[in-house]
Formats: structure tokens, C-alpha cells, sequence
């Protein structure tokens, strides 16, 4: 969601604060602002919409000082304007905030006790102006600090800067991400690596419950018990040129692109060299033993989790429960003995899954992890995470993590299977075989690229669309309509096919395209009848099919996408690619804001 930067340097630091917000965009905004101590004094500047504001805002009305702290904000709390962006301050005091303060009204009253008013409609000025409240009564910055961050309670990780202080950061993190970065002589402030990837690499992560003060000789941390907390110092390796778009008009462009080679990395993590082998992580998980599996996961993530329980149930013989992560640990499911759950993740730090984590510990034998950071928090709280390995991610459309999800997941539904003598290693190797072509078929469908552009072109004038599938391909038809829907704010549904005729084929008519997603499988034929049930009612048919598939059932169809022939294990991670295709062109026809859409953030770090 939102993104924090705060910078102790030694030269300016609106120019850092700045750079270090621009990396930060991929997580979605609509506002932006900085704050900097200069003399001593604290000032600060702010604008509604993209980073240029705020640019174009410094240019007429410079920041000068070498102490500052910055903020993208994603409104929840009051709407989009200068007036609600952060940095929010009160008196001596400014703040930035990730995150929502669930007791904003309570604080609001006691202030208003105080003869307090406010100024926005947001809940992080409470945080400045209790902060502000206890300065006045006398008390250090630290301790206002503090004794204000004692009094919250909610999701958050803030940053304060202080007027007189310019050597001064305090930071605390209950939920959101928080890291620190050290320097040489300079120490800064980040809601994640990519933001401070450019000023350093020496990271550390800020526990939950942490709270730290920050000077520019180093840190003291805080754990939850008010204890000195030593957290670990790491050298993070992160390309600072990742976040370019490498001559693509789109990150999403980009994305798309890199995943043939982004798989062979992962591939080549989780397969032995000579091919015959899936060698994962320890501890490795027991799957002789494991009776039932519960997966919970987000939007994209939650449709590789149901990709994923067709492999193992089908494969090896494990059953799956799926849950969306918002809903999961408010259902409070009964939890059985021998019960694996997995949880998925971009981000690594998405709050409800990390909650449903939570909810899971000491209720699930073992608990995994599918993320694509390593040192996040799902995957610092899982025993046995699995990197996806897929490289930083911008666009706020997932691409290609969501195809290094799902490879990540059929390794481990293969290691399973074999596990559960459901696979001979005959019958592995030759599974692992078909994985490991699978970069030259993913080449060979970008090719798809111009036939998807010229069809998104007709996408684009539809008010409504419907995207068909059958087993595992189901899943893909939701995260194609998924994708449409993200980027270029056409309506689009998803069905099982075999439920068409249970209702929506009520919403069929000349001006709805169907897309339908059926590789040449075991279930072709019974989607093939689906998809003329749809065509004789004067449906708009788009079959995305083999050659195989279209010669048998390509005559009628308004138009046909023809993808590589593959094993239909793996047919669901190549058919992402005209799904990503279609939804990508379509929104470019449109002229949406394809890598940040409308009200949209990547890391959804709050409830």
C-alpha cells in the first residue's frame, strides 16, 4: 500500500526522498509529500496525483535539509487531496503512516478533550497531533513518541521527524513492513529494500512490534517488551537498474517478457542438474504423512492456489482446501491433525494472509510458504518458505509472479506425489522433463503477441466479457477476467464452462465475447460443447486452443488464438500468457494506466 521513505544523509535529502518514493510507485498512490529539517526548522511539501507534482511543486517551492522523511499515499481513510496527503503535522511534529489506526476515533476524542482540532478527514493525524500533545507537556521526542505509539492500536508502520531534530528518525512497525538501512555516516528508512536499493544494501527488518530510534552513528531497536532488540543486518542483493522498464512502454510489458527467463531460474532452483530430481529446501515437509492441506492466499495468488489443488489431488492424492485470506480465520476453521497449510504470497507482507499465518500457528503440523521475498514476513514466520524467484515485480498486475507461483507449486505437487509413491521416478523424471521446456514454450506463445493485439483492439469496445474454462483451466478463465477487469476497468466474469447453462449463459448475446481457454486435454470435448451452446445463441467466441483444437473445433469462432502443444499438467502456467496478453493490449487500446491503475495498490499491507 502506502510507501515510507526517511532519510539521514549528507546531502540533500529531497532528491533521495524523491528517488526512493519513484521505486516505491509500484505499490499504487494518488498522493505524495516529503518533509525535511532545515536550520532546524521543519517544512514540508506535498501533491495530489503522480510523483511529476510533486516534482514540479520542489522545482517552484525547493526543501532543502539533509534529514527528511517521504510518503506515496493510497487513500483509505479521507479522500485523495493535498490536504489528507502526508506527511501530516502538527506543531513540532511530522509523520508518515502505512497502515489504518483503528482507535483514530477514541485518540480523536480525547483530543478534542484537549481543546485539539484537526485539519484532514485521515487517521495518521491523530498520530502526529498525540505526538504533537505530548511534546507540549515537556516530553523528549523520543519519549512523545513513544508514549503515542503505546496508545495505537491497528495496523501501521510510521516514520517521525521532528522540528530542532536533524539527526533524529523514529520508526515503529505493527503489521506493514518497516526496514532500516545503514550507511556510511547516513542511515535511512524504507518500507521495503526496493526503496532504499539506490542509497544502500546493508538491510535489516524491524520486527513486529519494534519500535526504533534512528541517528546517523547507527540504531537502537525496541522489541514489543520494550527490550533492546538486535536485528539481523543483511547485504541485499538488488539490481538498482530493475526498476527501468528496459525499453518496454510498460513494467507489465517488461514482466510479461521476462518469464521464460525467470522460470529457467526457478526451474533450475528446484530441479537437480541432471533433471531427474526435485530438491527442495530444508526442513522438507513429510508428504507420507501429510493427511490434508489448507492453502490461503489473495487475488492472484488465491487463483494459483486453486490451480494448484488440481495438481494435488489429482497428482498426489493430498486434499486441498482453498480460502480467500480475508475470509479464512474469520470462518475459524477446525483445523485436523496432519494438516499442512500454505500460504502464498507476492509480497510476502499481504496483512490478511500474514493474519491467516497467524491464525494457522499451532493449529497446522507445518506451515509454507510460496513467496517472491525472502526476507518477508510470511516467509521469516513459515517453516519451510519457497522462493518464486521471479525477480522485483512492478507492475501492479501480477505476471509473471503468478506464473512462478504456479511453477513453484507443481514442483512441490510433483515432490508430494513422488513422496506418496503416487509417482515413480520414472514418471517424475519424465513430469520434470516437460517442466523444463516449458521457457522454450513460453518464447514460443509471446509470439501470440501481435494476433493478441490485434484482437484487443475489438476487446476494447465491449462493455462485458466472459471467459470460459474446464478443470485447471478454470482457474486460469478467473485470472484472465481477473487481469481484464485490473487494467482496463472492462467487466469481466469468470466461469466453470460446465456452469454456463446454470445462469449465465443469460449474458450471452452478440455484444459479449467469450473467451474461452481449452488446450487440446481430456475435458476438450465437453468444453468444445459448452463453447456452441454459447455460439448458437449468437455468442462472440475467442477459443484459445492448440493446432490440434482449432482444426477439430476452430470453424464458427469469431476468432482463435493457437498456443504450443504441451502436457496438460502444465497447460494452465502457458495459458497465462495470452491472458496477460489479452488484458495488456486491451488496456493499452483503452489508454488506462496499465502498471498503476485505478485504485489499485500492489502490497495490500492492510486489512
Amino acid at each position: 500500500m502506502c510507501g515510507i521513505v526517511g532519510v539521514l544523509g549528507d546531502h540533500e535529502a529531497a532528491p533521495l526522498l524523491v528517488e526512493a518514493l519513484k521505486r516505491l510507485e509500484y505499490r499504487g498512490y494518488d498522493s505524495a509529500g516529503i518533509a525535511t529539517i532545515n536550520d532546524m526548522r521543519l517544512d514540508r511539501r506535498r501533491a495530489v496525483g503522480k510523483l511529476v507534482n510533486l516534482s514540479d511543486v520542489l522545482v517552484h517551492d525547493p526543501l532543502p535539509g539533509k534529514a527528511g522523511i517521504g510518503h506515496t499515499r493510497w487513500a483509505t481513510h479521507g479522500a485523495p487531496n493535498a490536504g489528507n496527503a502526508h506527511p501530516h503535522r502538527a506543531g513540532s511534529v511530522a509523520v508518515v503512516h502505512n497502515g489504518i489506526i483503528e482507535n483514530f476515533r477514541e485518540l480523536r476524542a480525547f483530543l478534542a478533550d484537549q481543546g485539539i482540532g484537526f485539519e484532514t478527514d485521515t487517521d495518521t493525524e491523530t498520530v502526529a497531533l498525540l505526538a504533537n500533545y505530548y511534546r507540549d507537556k515537556g516530553l523528549s521526542p523520543r519519549d512523545a513518541a513513544e508514549q503515542t505509539i503505546a496508545r495505537l492500536e491497528g495496523a501501521y508502520a510510521l516514520c517521525f521527524l521532528f522540528d530542532g531534530e536533524d539527526d533524529l528518525l523514529i520508526a515503529a512497525r505493527k503489521g506493514p513492513p518497516l526496514a532500516i538501512g545503514y550507511g556510511d555516516g547516513e542511515m535511512f528508512v524504507g518500507s521495503d529494500a526496493i526503496a532504499l536499493a539506490s542509497m544502500t544494501n546493508r538491510i535489516s527488518y524491524l520486527e513486529e512490534g519494534d519500535w526504533a530510534v534512528v541517528t546517523r552513528d547507527g540504531v537502537e531497536i525496541r522489541d514489543v517488551n520494550g527490550a533492546i532488540a538486535n536485528r539481523a543486518v543483511k547485504a541485499i542483493q538488488i539490481d538498482t537498474t530493475r526498476v527501468d522498464k528496459g525499453g518496454f512502454k510498460h513494467f507489465m510489458a517488461k514482466e510479461i517478457a521476462e518469464q521464460p527467463v525467470v522460470l529457467q531460474g526457478a526451474l533450475s532452483h528446484y530441479i537437480s542438474a541432471d533433471g531427474t530430481a526435485v530438491t527442495m529446501p530444508e526442513p522438507e515437509i513429510d508428504f507420507a504423512k501429510v493427511e490434508r492441506m489448507t492453502m490461503v492466499a489473495c487475488g492472484t495468488a488465491f487463483y494459483a492456489c486453486l490451480v494448484a489443488k488440481y495438481w494435488f489431488e489429482q497428482i498426489a492424492s493430498v486434499p486441498v482446501e482453498v480460502d480467500v485470506a480475508s475470509e479464512f480465520r474469520y470462518r475459524e476453521p477446525p483445523v485436523t491433525a496432519g494438516t499442512v497449510a500454505l500460504f502464498v504470497s507476492q509480497s510476502g507482507e499481504t496483512a490478511d494472509t500474514l493474519a491467516a499465518l497467524r491464525y494457522m500457528e499451532g493449529k497446522a503440523d507445518k506451515i509454507m510458504s510460496v513467496v517472491n521475498v525472502p526476507e518477508s514476513s510470511i516467509a521469516r514466520e513459515s517453516d519451510l518458505p519457497l522462493p518464486i524467484l521471479a525477480g522485483t515485480e512492478i507492475g501492479v498486475a501480477s505476471t509473471k509472479a503468478f506464473t512462478c507461483q504456479l511453477t513453484t507449486l507443481a514442483i512441490l505437487a510433483l515432490r508430494a506425489a513422488q513422496m506418496r509413491g503416487k509417482l515413480s521416478d520414472v514418471e517424475l523424471a519424465e513430469k520434470l522433463t516437460a517442466l523444463r521446456a516449458l521457457p522454450g514454450l513460453m518464447n514460443h506463445a509471446l509470439g501470440i503477441e501481435q494476433t493478441s493485439k490485434d484482437i484487443s483492439r475489438k476487446l476494447a469496445e465491449a462493455r462485458d466479457i466472459l471467459f470460459l474454462g474446464r478443470g485447471a483451466m478454470y482457474p486460469l478463465a478467473l485470472e484472465g477476467a481477473l487481469k481484464l477487469k485490473e487494467i482496463s476497468y472492462i467487466h469481466a466474469e469468470a466461469y466453470a464452462s460446465g456452469e454456463l447453462k446454470h445462469g449465465p449463459i443469460a449474458l450471452v448475446d452478440k455484444h459479449v465475447p467469450v473467451i474461452v481457454m481449452a488446450p487440446r486435454d481430456s475435458l476438450f470435448d465437453k468444453t468444445v460443447s459448452n463453447m456452441q451452446e454459447v455460439m448458437a445463441r449468437g455468442g462472440k467466441v475467442l477459443l484459445i486452443t492448440d493446432q490440434k483444437g482449432a482444426d477439430e473445433a476452430g470453424e464458427g469462432v469469431w476468432d482463435t488464438i493457437i498456443m504450443p502443444e504441451i502436457d496438460p499438467f502444465l497447460a494452465p502456467i502457458l495459458y497465462a500468457i495470452p491472458a496477460q496478453l489479452l488484458a495488456y493490449h486491451t488496456a493499452v487500446a483503452k489508454g488506462t494506466d496499465v502498471d498503476q491503475p485505478r485504485n489499485l495498490a500492489k502490497s495490500v499491507t492492510v486489512e
